[in-house]
């Protein structure tokens, strides 16, 4: 038995789609970052208001860039009709 293991390719139009909301998957990294550094600050007798207040900001970041992705008027093909 064989099996093709031809690599896929991410399109032109995958590309600019990642391209366009790369903004947002950063903030979302931010997030993740601040959660996971309030998972580990029990090692520091836990989370100082200054962990919550990183969280809060990163979480705000992702809902302002979100709307701003969003409010962007699309350029035509396929990778601005993903974002929508």
């Amino acid at each position: 038995m064989s099996f093709d293991v031809t690599p896929i390719e991410p399109t032109g139009d995958d590309l600019a789609a990642i391209d366009v909301e790369w903004p947002v998957i950063a903030a979302e990294l931010d997030v993740l970052d601040a959660e996971i550094s309030l998972f580990y600050a029990d090692d520091r007798g836990g989370p100082s208001p200054l962990d919550w207040r990183r969280l809060r900001r990163a979480e705000s970041r992702v809902t302002r860039v979100a709307a701003e992705v969003a409010g962007r008027p699309a350029t035509g093909g396929q990778a601005a009709s993903r974002v929508a």
